[in-house]
């Protein structure tokens, strides 16, 4: 039988900013049964007044890992668990040489299903980030007027996500006009917005370490007769899979919803990608919910639901909301409105 993770030695930003809730470019946490040490340098020392259940280390040039290897005596470490997923074969090396008195084990998917389940805190903070990301996405919807580019917007979004209050956007938003939204993570270019256009904008806000995700799709007009039927369908199937995502169901449960709901309606391989991901420190976390998916969907994990139809030469609806899951059902962080005609 393998023996047993007893200490954790996390170097990974977003692992490092879950455990302390600070914000910094370097750094390690290491994680004993009893005991936990943050080990940062002179840049950092004066954030960590807060952190009263850690031992803070501060080092000076490269008494990093030095530092770690003296940690890892200091608990009796014996078998130490390393971010597989996270670090390069560059930093795996340094870490091997490092700790070679003790015996490394792969650990990233601890890490990543410690971080799945949310607390009552994290949730809220989510839920923060999603308020703000929806007031930044009203600012900018105002605004949108023919004429403007995809760039124009998504500049825009940038600007009102910061203006709004977020540290930084969880990820550069996805603008696109006309035939453009038929590609789903389109770049937004110097197209310009025509009357009649679809406006699809997938957006996400950056607050207190937390991350938010948003999928509209609007009109500036009367779009083509059958992009207003694409769009009816997709929000129809997002509703069906609102009703029933629960836990207990895995991944695949939770996108069939949607998916068999879409191909029922005669799009049968419009829709490819996942139903959803997982979102809290990191915009895509564990868990998913995808056609293959067998990860379980557990209470208070938090996952976006966005289903959407693409038809190449005529443009493609996506919606988008972020659920907590619940035993019963799914709490909507989202309140935004999903009609298509601005």
């Amino acid at each position: 039988m393998a023996a047993k993770v007893d200490t954790y030695v996390v170097l990974g930003a977003s692992n490092r900013f879950y455990f302390t809730r600070l914000l910094t470019s370097f750094g390690c946490v290491v994680l004993g049964v009893n005991e936990k040490f943050f080990i940062t340098d002179f840049r950092y020392a004066g954030m960590t007044k807060d952190l009263t259940d850690f031992t803070v280390i501060t080092v000076e040039g490269g008494g990093l890992y030095r530092a770690v290897v003296d940690c890892c005596k200091r608990i009796g470490a014996k078998v130490i668990g390393y971010e597989d997923d996270v670090l390069t074969v560059q930093e795996f090396k340094d870490l091997k040489q490092a700790l070679s008195d003790f015996t490394l084990k792969a650990a990233g998917e601890d890490l990543v299903r410690m971080r799945a389940v949310k607390s009552a805190e994290e949730i809220e903070l989510i839920a923060a980030s999603q308020a703000l990301n929806e007031k930044a996405l009203a600012k900018a919807v105002a605004q949108i007027k023919p004429g403007m580019t995809e760039k124009d917007l998504a500049a825009l979004v940038t600007y009102e996500i910061l203006r709004c209050g977020a540290e930084n956007v969880s990820f550069e938003p996805i603008v696109a006009f006309g035939e453009n939204t038929a590609v789903p993570h389109h770049h937004p270019s110097h197209k310009k917005l025509e009357k009649n256009d679809l406006i699809l904008i997938d957006m996400g806000a950056k607050l207190n370490g937390y991350c938010s995700d948003l999928t509209r799709t609007f009109s500036l007009g009367e779009p083509n007769g059958e992009l207003v039927k694409i769009h009816s369908i997709v929000l129809e199937a997002q509703n069906y899979a609102l009703q029933h995502i629960k836990a207990g169901m895995t991944g695949h449960e939770a996108d069939s919803l949607a998916r068999e709901y879409i191909i029922a309606n005669g799009f049968s391989t419009e829709f490819g990608h996942s139903l959803g991901h997982g979102v809290g420190v990191d915009i895509h976390e564990y868990p998913r919910a995808a056609k293959k998916s067998e990860n379980i969907l557990e209470e208070n994990m938090v996952i976006s639901v966005e289903p959407g139809i693409y038809v190449e030469g005529l443009g493609g609806v996506r919606i988008e909301d972020l659920v907590v899951v619940q035993h019963d059902g799914v709490r909507n962080l989202n309140e935004f409105s999903k009609t298509l005609n601005l």
